[in-house]
């Protein structure tokens, strides 16, 4: 009985110890699907390497290209003319005949985008009246960039403008407007009358665009204190002859041989805003009948010698 119970003690021991072993192996399983889980995790969060880097690398799939940058063609001309110089004295003395030196030089804070001279002549033949006349050369030049566009573009937009405001002037009688043909890429002249107390003004406006350059020039003349109304078809090719040498002056500011017509005449095309004209009208006879294109100015033009028709002008 006693030996009996002895095997019976020893086998219990023994099951116990088993239990015990199962146990602890039962807990060990967790830690070790942990740390092969962890394992696995870690090594998918590497950046593929060797060939596989090399094949996504040359598909671009991870890698998108970059947008070209916008282009605009670039302007013609990058200077303009000395204005008080666009004209010959020949020019001046017949336009002009008693003060083709009287030129004034508008002021600018840009001289290389925007300049402006006027001139003004009182023949005065005393009791017997006087001939009164005024000229203005203004020039604007347009750079090109992508936000505006080509500078040509831009220029054509401020030429049509130009033209329109000529024809729109208060007051003005018998306008015409005539296209010009040989005169830079594009030109026009308006013509008009202009009735004041101090007699009957007549005004010739002809603007040309020249490449990315508009060039506008005024001219107006008057018959004062009963002397003859000056003839309108002979200012018109006074003002005519003087646009083409204004014209022919910015293509020699520019290296061009100065011929007044450009490579791209004939082929304007139209931009999104016109930029402000040059220079100030200014004051006297001419500055009321000289069209708003001067109106606009961003840059004042120094006023022209004093006249007793342009204080009567004030006046009125």
């Amino acid at each position: 009985m006693q030996r009996a119970a002895q095997r019976d003690d020893r086998a219990h021991a023994q099951r116990v110890k088993r239990l015990r072993r199962a146990l602890v192996c039962a807990a060990a399983v967790p830690a070790v699907l942990i740390t092969a889980a962890c394992s696995s995790d870690s090594g998918d969060s590497k950046a593929p390497s060797g060939e596989e880097s090399t094949q996504q690398s040359a598909s671009g799939t991870s890698q998108p290209s970059a947008s070209a940058s916008p282009t605009v063609r670039p302007a013609a001309y990058r200077k303009l003319p000395e204005p008080c110089s666009a004209l010959t004295k020949k020019t001046l003395d017949d336009l002009v005949p008693e003060g083709s030196k009287s030129g004034k030089k508008g002021s600018s804070d840009d001289p290389s985008a925007r300049a402006s001279c006027a001139w003004n002549s009182l023949d005065n033949n005393g009791v017997k009246g006087s001939q009164f006349r005024w000229l203005n050369v203004s020039l604007l030049r347009f750079d090109s960039d992508t936000a505006r566009g080509a500078g040509d573009d831009q220029a054509h937009t401020y030429y049509s403008q130009q033209v329109k405001d000529a024809q729109s002037v208060e007051g003005a009688k018998n306008a015409r407007v005539v296209p010009l043909s040989g005169t830079g890429s594009e030109a026009t002249t308006v013509r008009y009358d202009l009735k004041k107390k101090e007699g009957l003004f007549k005004q010739q406006t002809v603007v040309a665009r020249v490449e990315n350059v508009v060039v506008t020039v005024d001219y107006n003349g008057a018959g004062l204190a009963g002397e003859e109304t000056p003839d309108a078809d002979d200012m018109a090719k006074d003002a005519q002859k003087a646009l083409k040498e204004a014209v022919a002056a910015v293509s020699s500011a520019n290296g061009q041989d100065g011929g007044g017509t450009s490579p791209s005449q004939g082929s304007p095309s139209a931009s999104k805003s016109p930029s402000k004209s040059p220079s100030k009208s200014p004051s006297g006879p001419a500055s009321t009948p000289a069209t708003k294109t001067a109106a606009k100015a961003p840059a004042k033009s120094g006023s022209s010698g004093a006249s007793p028709a342009k204080s009567a002008v004030r006046k009125s």
